[in-house]
């Protein structure tokens, strides 16, 4: 009886820990991702707004259709600000398991990673448009590459930001169950192991 509520007690002791520890990260990521949707979402309205500002003034050439794109692409870093600030308040009231825990922090590493490659061909796609206005002449191009370029440049160093950060807290995160293998949720223990 004795090492029965041992063993009981030492999982409880344990299920606190862990929990308590697991949260910690999940709250970490979260964290991080509601930081940095609040930065994005300050990006897009400034941008909206001197570009709305800077497009309604505009007299014309590659200036007006800067000021444009900056509107249009901001408007969807908008939408996409929101969206993320929204899912990370919702995954704050959510109480994961260790596996869930570490698929949630992978899917938002790998998330950041890929916008990072896509920040890559914007700006790419910036410098072709801005090229092509000057070879064919058109303010259009010109004024179109060059916020893409702005765009693309800002994105680039906001996702390699985020992605850092959240490897970072990924990292301690895959040390700690590397470190905690055993897991009590209430109802159940499980080893986690390497596969």
């Amino acid at each position: 009886m004795k090492k029965v509520f041992t063993l009981v007690l030492i999982l409880v002791c344990f299920r606190v820990f862990a929990q308590d520890s697991l949260k910690s990260f999940d709250y970490s990521r979260n964290q991080i991702t509601t930081t940095g949707m609040e930065v994005l979402g300050s990006w897009a309205i400034t941008n909206i707004g001197v570009g709305a500002a800077g497009w309604a003034n505009s007299a014309g050439g590659s200036n007006k259709y800067f000021y444009q794109m900056d509107v249009l692409w901001n408007t969807v870093n908008l939408g996409a600000a929101i969206m993320g600030f929204i899912g990370a308040q919702k995954n704050k009231k959510m109480q994961l398991s260790p596996a869930e825990s570490l698929r949630a922090q992978q899917k938002i590493e790998q998330t950041f990673l890929i916008n990072g490659g896509l920040d890559f061909v914007y700006i790419g796609a910036g410098f072709y448009l801005h090229h092509r206005g000057n070879t064919v002449n058109s303010d259009e191009l010109r004024g179109y590459g060059s916020s893409i370029i702005l765009q693309g440049a800002f994105l680039l160093l906001f996702d390699g930001t985020m992605y850092s950060a959240q490897r970072h807290n990924g990292s301690k995160l895959r040390r700690f169950l590397e470190k905690n293998p055993v897991v009590f949720d209430g109802r159940r223990v499980g080893v986690i192991y390497k596969m």
